[in-house]
This record gives C-alpha cells, sequence and structure tokens, in this order.
C-alpha cells in the first residue's frame, strides 16, 4: 500500500508539472519573488515543495524565535540571502526592556557552519557581539557581499574593522541606527578604505561613530564604485573635497550643518559642489541660513530627508517647491498645512511621504503654521496620486480627509496614521466612516496602522476594519474600540491579517484570545494594555500547537497597571524560548 500511495503521489507530481521538467521548473520559480506567492507554490504538491526548498534565493524570518537555523537549512538549504528579524517593534520606542532577548549567536554559529551559499545577511533588532562577527567572517569572508546590521547592538569598531580587512568583496554595509562601542574609533573606513575597491553602499546614518573627513576622503577616492554614503555627524564644509571626487554618487546622508567654535556669519555655500549624479539626500541639523546649499541641485533630487533639519514652516515651502521630481520626501510636522499644500501642487511624482512628530519644545519651530490637519491630508491625497506609503502625524483630520484618501490614493500599499493628542478637542467624531471609505477605496492596501485617541474609532468602525481590508497583512491599532464586541468583529474578517499590535485599547483576556483563534491567518500578536483577569487563565483559550504565548513585565519593582502589561504570541516550530530574562514570562508551552 505504502509503494502504491509513493507512485501514485509522484504520478500526481508530474501531471500537476505539466510535464515541465525539474531544471525547467526551477528556472520558472526563479522569476517567482513574492514569498506569498512562494508559498502557494510550495503548497501544491511534495514535489513542487522540493523544487521550491531547492530554487528559493532569499528569505525573511519576521520572528527569530518562530523557527531555528538548522529547521530552516533543512527547509532552504541552497539560501543566498536572509533577513532576520527578533525583537518587537515595540522595542525601537523604548516599550521593551534592553534585556528582553534576541541574540544572534546561535543564528550565525549555525549560518557559519552549514548555510554554504549565504552571501547577503540582513539582521534586524538583535544582539550581535564581537564573537559572532568573528565567527561570521571567518566562516563567510571569501563571499559576503552584503552585511545589514540594522538597528543591532552589543558590537564594536574593532569587529567592523575585521569586516572591513576581511570582507573584500562586500559590496553593502550597512549600520544604520545601531548602538556600537568604541565609536571614537574610525580606523575601520581606513581599512575598508585600503582593502575594498567594489564598496557600492556604506550607511551609518544615525549611529554615534566618528567620522573624519579624511578617511572618507581617502575612501570616495579607493572605492570608485560607491553610490550610497550615508554618514554620522562630520561639519559640511569639511566635505567638498568629498564630493568632487565622489562622481558615482547617487545619495548622501549626514554631515552636519553645526560646528562648534563656527560662526554662522562665517558660512559661504555658494560654491558648494555635489556631483551631477546625486538624487538622495538626508542633511542633519540644516538651519534657514543653510538652505542655498540645496538650491541649484533641488530640480534633480528624487529624495528629501528633512526630519532632522532645523526649518520652519516657510523654509520647507521654499524648498520644496524646488523639487518637481520628488519620489519621497521625509519631514516633521513642522511643515504643517501649507507645506503639505505646496508638496500637493509640487510633487506629482511623490511616492512616499513620512510626516513625522516634531519635537513641541525644540526652538519654537513648531509654531501655529507647524500643524497637519485634514486640510493638508486632503491636499496630498488630491495632488499626489501616485503615493504607495503615507506615514503621517496629525493634530486633527476628518471623515472627509480620509474619505479622500480612499478616493484619490488607490496605489497606496502602506498607510499610517497618528493622531497626536496636541489639541484639547478635534473636530469629528466617530471617524468609522472615514475609515471605512479610506480601507474600501485603497484596495493594495497591505499595511495598515492608526493610532488614535479614545472615542475616535468605535467598536461598529472595526467592524468595518474587520470587513474592508482583506489584503492588509500587517495592523497597529492604538486606542481604538469600546468594548470587547470591537475587536471580535474585527477579527471575523482581515483573512490575511498575519501580524497584529494593539496598543492602549483595553480589551479583555477573553476577547483577545477569541480573536486570534478566529484570525486564521494570525502568525504574531503584541498586545500593550489589557483587562488582565485575576491570574491569567482567560489567555490559555488562545491556545494552540506551535503557538508561544508570553507576558511581558516592564516593572519588576511593584504591581503592573493594566495600560502597561504586555502579551506577546507568536507561532513557532522551535518550541518555548530557552533565554527568556526575569521580564519574560512563557505562559504557553510552560515547560
Amino acid at each position: 500500500m505504502g509503494g502504491e500511495a509513493e507512485a501514485g503521489e509522484r504520478q500526481l507530481g508530474r501531471v500537476l508539472s505539466f510535464g515541465i521538467p525539474d531544471t525547467a521548473l526551477g528556472l520558472v520559480m526563479g522569476y517567482v519573488e513574492d514569498p506569498w506567492d512562494r508559498d502557494a507554490i510550495s503548497l501544491v504538491c511534495r514535489h513542487w515543495c522540493r523544487v521550491d526548498a531547492l530554487s528559493r534565493k532569499h528569505v525573511t524570518v519576521a520572528m527569530a524565535y518562530s523557527t531555528t537555523p538548522e529547521l530552516l537549512f533543512r527547509r532552504f538549504p541552497c539560501l543566498e540571502s536572509l533577513k532576520l528579524k527578533a525583537k518587537p517593534r515595540a522595542a525601537m520606542f523604548n516599550l521593551i526592556s534592553d534585556d528582553w532577548g534576541g541574540s544572534a549567536s546561535p543564528w550565525i554559529r549555525q549560518l557559519s557552519a552549514t548555510f554554504h551559499f549565504l552571501k547577503k545577511l540582513h539582521l534586524r533588532r538583535m544582539i550581535v557581539s564581537d564573537d559572532d562577527i568573528s565567527v561570521l567572517v571567518r566562516a563567510k569572508a571569501h563571499m559576503l557581499v552584503s552585511l545589514k546590521l540594522d538597528r543591532c547592538s552589543g558590537f564594536s569598531t574593532p569587529s567592523l574593522a575585521l569586516i572591513a580587512r576581511s570582507c573584500k568583496k562586500l559590496e553593502t554595509l550597512f549600520l544604520e541606527e545601531s548602538a556600537i562601542a568604541e565609536n571614537e574609533n574610525d580606523e575601520w573606513i581606513r581599512e575598508l578604505a585600503t582593502h575594498n575597491s567594489v564598496l557600492e553602499t556604506l550607511n551609518f546614518f544615525l549611529t554615534d561613530l566618528r567620522a573624519s573627513p579624511e578617511h572618507l576622503n581617502l575612501l570616495v577616492r579607493n572605492c570608485r564604485r560607491l553610490k550610497t554614503l550615508k554618514i554620522s555627524e562630520c561639519f559640511m564644509p569639511d566635505l567638498t573635497g568629498l564630493f568632487r571626487t565622489a562622481q558615482t554618487l547617487q545619495e548622501f546622508g549626514g554631515g552636519s550643518f553645526e560646528e562648534p567654535d563656527q560662526s554662522v556669519v562665517n558660512r559661504n555655500y555658494e560654491n558648494y559642489y555635489f556631483p551631477p549624479s546625486l538624487h538622495r539626500l538626508s542633511l542633519l541639523y540644516m538651519g534657514t541660513n543653510d538652505l542655498p546649499i540645496l538650491f541649484p541641485y533641488s530640480a534633480a533630487l528624487k529624495k528629501l530627508d528633512l526630519q532632522f533639519a532645523f526649518l520652519n514652516t516657510e523654509d520647507h515651502c521654499q524648498i520644496v517647491q524646488r523639487c518637481p521630481n520628488l519620489e519621497t520626501l521625509e519631514v516633521r510636522d513642522v511643515i504643517g498645512d501649507r507645506g503639505l499644500q505646496v508638496v500637493a501642487q509640487t510633487c506629482k511624482k511623490l511616492q512616499r511621504l513620512r510626516v513625522e512628530r516634531g519635537d513641541d519644545d525644540h526652538g519654537g519651530l513648531e509654531d501655529e503654521q507647524g500643524r497637519i490637519s485634514q486640510v493638508g491630508v486632503m491636499a496630498v491625497a488630491q495632488g499626489c496620486p501616485e503615493l504607495t506609503y503615507w506615514a503621517i502625524h496629525v493634530s486633527d483630520i476628518t471623515n472627509a480627509a480620509l474619505e479622500a484618501v480612499g478616493t484619490f490614493s488607490r496605489n497606496l500599499n502602506d498607510f499610517r496614521l497618528v493622531l497626536l493628542d496636541r489639541e484639547a478637542h478635534i473636530t469629528e467624531l466617530p471617524l468609522d466612516n472615514g475609515v471605512r471609505a479610506l480601507l474600501r477605496g485603497c484596495t493594495k492596501l497591505r499595511r495598515f496602522a492608526f493610532y488614535v485617541r479614545a472615542g475616535v474609532l468605535t467598536d461598529v468602525g472595526l467592524g468595518y476594519v474587520g470587513e474592508f481590508s482583506k489584503g492588509i497583512r500587517y495592523m497597529l491599532l492604538g486606542n481604538v474600540g469600546e468594548s470587547d464586541n470591537g475587536i471580535l468583529q474585527l477579527s471575523r474578517g482581515c483573512p490575511s491579517l498575519q501580524k497584529l499590535e494593539l496598543r492602549g485599547c483595553l480589551f479583555s483576556e477573553h476577547a483577545l484570545a477569541m480573536a486570534a483563534l478566529q484570525l486564521k491567518s494570525l502568525r504574531y500578536l503584541w498586545v500593550q494594555g489589557y483587562r488582565a483577569s485575576p491570574n491569567g487563565a482567560d489567555l490559555m483559550a488562545m491556545v494552540r500547537p506551535f503557538w508561544n504565548i508570553e507576558f511581558i513585565a516592564p516593572n519588576q519593582d511593584g504591581p503592573c497597571p493594566d495600560f502597561r502589561k504586555q502579551i506577546l504570541a507568536y507561532y513557532s516550530l522551535a518550541g518555548r524560548r530557552t533565554d527568556c530574562p526575569p521580564s519574560v514570562i512563557p505562559l504557553y508551552p510552560a515547560f
């Protein structure tokens, strides 16, 4: 019987392959890059699953504790590229303790020993030690072409020097927002310039790493392929030679327009030079008097990041109206409604817009004009139809503005809105109908965040979210709903939702457990703020095979109020974590 079943399966595999030889099938699969499509292909039959396993070149592991490196290698033995994430997103906002976990050591040991084709490694929100880097370099230095340590910590500049000396094929070194020890030592940049001639991307933006102009100049002289250079603080007038040398540079970030003992009146940017290939800029601490440096190059810019600039609303209007070809714009909300109206009138090619919250106490820049409301949102929705990504912090919003997004921003695949608490009252409550219109119109949405205030999105609105979120895979909701019925109504829809984050919603444990069971595609749930049962037993209703449930206690010194309690639940083939700190209490599996 077993032989007949196996023969039948082989015959079924041949039928489903339509007579396509394995080699040809593998080549065809090589053109299928979307992981969801790949997953669907692998479920057709065991034969296609094996072909997928051997031909899959890249995998993203969204939660490092969801599997083991051994299991990953067994499933995909020919991987060339791996992206691995550990700490929850909440860690970026200091909502998770530093000792939560996320060590890269077990992964790097196994990757170094068995993943024989690995050329690209991207670690995000992980703890990477100097020993980890040493192990990785010994095993993979001869083949690594891309290494990204993204918001990581635990390593030092001597390890960067080791990478620079040893990885001579390295084309990308990415360290943005990582916490790196011995940051005053910039010898690693000189090592990189001396030993690497193929480097195309170097990024240590928003780190505390020191970078001397001498070593940076050496780098651009020796690395003639360099296209992206994002650095830490370095006085811009000291980089004039760098820009005259780096004729292939397409993106620059960092620098600084602030320098001790440098008087503003002595700055002269009339003859400042940027190479003609430079189209993407992210500049630090630029003030009103520094704006003329950009004016001759503005029309050619495709990306402009002014999140860390000291500019007021009028300054933003002055520069944006000179940038008709922008595809990406990142600013603070000091740009105001008036600035967004200029964006809408000028930037018809805009695809990505990020408006972060400004510093309310910084220099008085956030004046009356420096607020975002429905006026700015409606202007951008109507004026920038090519937007695919839009993250915005607003002080006021209406149903009509959200309806405008649903009507005009049909290409959005990622929309995130945060309603700030600056205003005592907002114009219109609730916003249920606006959210419904937005979700009905933006059918391409895959990621959706709506972080608001109590009363903005009712249980009825959460029902709309569930009904009209057919394709959304990631969702963040803050301060929404009125009762448990809201989350239960949401969970009856959202058929594609894999990752859900809730903050400040105060649903009960039982409702959260029932929602997790009803969301059939859910793989990851993070909650801060919920109504706890006396002994936590109600959470056990969501128990299922391969489902880890952990309680995260932010304060070990006393009772934890409901609004600070955290739950993290996720699918895992690796079983219960073995490295939980005292602040993480596994609820299931219990042993």
